[in-house]
């Protein structure tokens, strides 16, 4: 094969002869030509006139368009650590390489059974042309293309799959215009990225991989023949669907390169003997971590569109890592049977960990059994947080200026009245302790401080900071409010969770860290630029109570041996159960509840069943991580009262 020849002249074609536009149009009458007759008047045809031809296709589109045509792609979506867990595409699954990342084994082969001429015609082989001419008007009809490459490329992307002459002699047309405007190694390049090679696979690459499971730069000359042969009717020929046909194409394919003199006999036989270890079918593979690549794709839908999610052959590194998160999967399907074990009527357990220094989601369960329940709780249902909604209240007191710790308030009857009546909290159990600490309060879980601090500090400044925490569930200033009478999702409550434990710095959670495009051009990158959004020392103080909390108050089963803050929540008549902790390096919320709302069981509560959940999941993921001590509300100054 001779090198290819870059040719620069995009001159518009010259006009032609008229009688070209009528041996078009009376084509059919020459069917009683003699084999050699009709030989001669193609041959004079293509090599003579077929640039005046475009007289009479004003219409045919600009073959320069291709300069700037971009294939649609198939996009990948990668653990955090570069592990594929899946493919997005419509009908095209499609990955677009360069020429040289193609084994020059399968070039030659393509080359061999799809036009051994590439190199050397002007875009239309008069040979093959007359060949094909002499049968099509045997037959009345057309029954052979005489294509080459370069029309099959313009076929492909410029014009419509009719057998018709008029079809045929546009596709010639664009074919001599297209190869006066790029070069060999590009058309072959676009057509070896552009035709389709079975089973959705469009384009070299994803049928490497598809059908051997390696790329298209790593084909031997027996995976190459094989490819090659598909390309006449790929599905027909296809390894998955009758192994023996592929073998008797493959079979034709290096027999006409040994035709050629491309290969020697042996080496054919040698080739064809030797047995072709296929894959299997990738297209529609289900996703290694479904319920986490839905949730990337509604983020990349609302930055990108459906368009680029589909075709944009995005490249999307998640924050997830893959075992990471099928140990927690696993641990919410254990979890559950021990409930369930226990005499627990619940449903679903969901959890979410999000890394406080980042905001990158790291793990994210949304229901016991995703074949089962395909719903996805930690980021679509709204459920009442109960107390774990507290501390964002005790925060606005700190922040305020007028509360520390250490401040009093009564925790006795009281009653309000709201649009629905009067409201009169009551203490889980029942019971008052009088004036006690904000500390003690929190730690304890007492609802009716709760309520009332919600009251001095405003419940629309609290709900200003849960939002500034990034809850963006709507949220009501009712006088319940600071009881957690409002649903928000086990993602939001992670999150917020997660700024307290990186001490007022917040960054909205996302799973996804950075996306570029099949070139390597970044589109998206998430690295964290935290804001503070909080007080510090404000932030300090809950921490510390919540440690509290763990260590001696409502959390105390979710003790790990090292510093931990947390708070549970327990909604009325135990119908969702919370637990939401973190540690410095990790904040994490767990839930429990049934889809219908009905209770769990009498006296059901966050720290009997949510925390040993939390306990369980994170000691397994944290094994690796140093202890970390939290900020002490020492290190910072006090906000001056407001």
């Amino acid at each position: 094969m001779s090198n290819p020849t870059i040719r620069q002249d995009q001159s518009q074609s010259p006009s032609l002869k008229q009688e070209t536009l009528q041996f078009v149009q009376g084509v059919g009458k020459f069917a009683t030509l003699t084999v050699i007759g009709v030989s001669v008047l193609a041959g004079s045809v293509v090599t003579g006139g077929l640039v005046g031809i475009a007289l009479s296709f004003r219409n045919l589109p600009d073959v320069r368009l291709l300069q700037n045509y971009s294939p649609t792609e198939t996009s990948y979506i990668y653990d955090i650590k570069g592990r594929l867990l899946t493919r997005l595409h419509g009908e095209a699954n499609r990955e677009v390489v360069e020429l040289d990342e193609v084994s020059p084994e399968l070039k030659q082969a393509v080359l061999a059974i799809e036009d051994s001429h590439f190199y050397e015609h002007q875009g239309v082989n008069p040979q093959s042309v007359a060949r094909a001419l002499v049968a099509n008007l045997q037959s009345g009809h057309i029954t052979e293309g005489g294509s080459t490459i370069t029309m099959q490329l313009v076929k492909n992307v410029f014009l419509s799959p009719d057998r018709t002459f008029s079809r045929k002699l546009a596709e010639a047309v664009l074919a001599v215009r297209l190869e006066q405007v790029f070069s060999k190694d590009e058309i072959l390049e676009m057509y070896l990225n552009t035709i389709y090679w079975g089973h959705n696979n469009y384009g070299v690459e994803t049928a490497a991989e598809s059908y051997f499971q390696k790329s298209a730069s790593e084909l031997n000359l027996a995976e190459a023949t094989m490819m090659a042969g598909l390309i006449q009717a790929p599905e027909q020929y296809s390894p998955f669907a009758n192994y023996s046909e592929t073998k008797r194409r493959q079979r034709s394919v290096l027999s006409r390169m040994e035709e050629l003199g491309w290969i020697t006999p042996q080496i054919a036989e040698d080739v064809y003997n030797e047995p072709l270890l296929v894959g299997k079918p990738t297209s529609w593979e289900q996703s290694q971590l479904p319920a986490v690549t839905e949730a990337v794709k509604a983020e990349l839908r609302e930055k990108f569109g459906e368009e680029a999610l589909l075709e944009g052959g995005l490249r999307v590194q998640t924050s997830i890592d893959l075992f990471f998160q099928q140990m927690a999967e696993e641990t919410v399907k254990e979890a559950h049977q021990n409930l369930v074990n226990r005499g627990l009527r619940a449903d679903q357990v969901s959890i979410v960990a999000v890394d406080p220094r980042t905001h990158f989601v790291k793990a994210m369960v949304g229901s016991v059994d995703y074949d089962q329940s395909q719903f996805n709780r930690a980021l679509q249902s709204r459920r009442q947080p109960g107390s774990a909604f507290k501390p964002f209240v005790y925060y606005s007191a700190f922040a305020s200026g007028r509360y520390t710790p250490e401040s009093s308030i009564d925790d006795s009857p009281v009653s309000y009245r709201d649009g629905s009546g009067v409201y009169r909290p009551r203490n889980y159990g029942g019971g008052f302790e009088g004036t006690m600490s904000l500390r003690r309060s929190l730690t304890q879980s007492r609802n009716i401080p709760a309520v009332k601090l919600g009251q001095e500090v405003g419940l629309d400044n609290v709900i200003s900071v849960a939002q500034d925490l990034g809850i963006r569930s709507p949220l009501q200033p009712v006088t319940s409010l600071p009881l957690g009478s409002i649903g928000v999702t086990p993602l939001e409550m992670a999150g917020a969770y997660a700024t307290l434990a990186n001490n007022g710095w917040h960054s909205d959670p996302t799973f996804i860290v950075r996306v570029t495009d099949s070139e390597g051009n970044v589109l998206l990158d998430n690295r964290p630029e935290p804001e503070l959004v909080l007080d510090e020392w404000a932030t300090a103080s809950v921490n510390n109570v919540l440690q509290e909390a763990v260590s001696s108050g409502t959390g105390t089963r979710a003790q790990l041996g090292r510093p931990v803050a947390g708070k549970t929540g327990t909604t009325d008549a135990a119908k969702d159960v919370w637990f939401v902790g973190y540690v410095p390096q990790m904040a994490t919320a767990v839930w429990i509840g049934n889809d219908d709302n009905r209770p769990l069981t009498r006296g059901a509560t966050g720290g009997e069943y949510a925390a040993p959940v939390w306990r369980q999941f994170m000691e397994k993921a944290l094994e690796n991580e140093p202890v970390q001590e939290f900020s002490h509300p020492s290190e910072y100054e006090r906000p001056e009262p407001e």
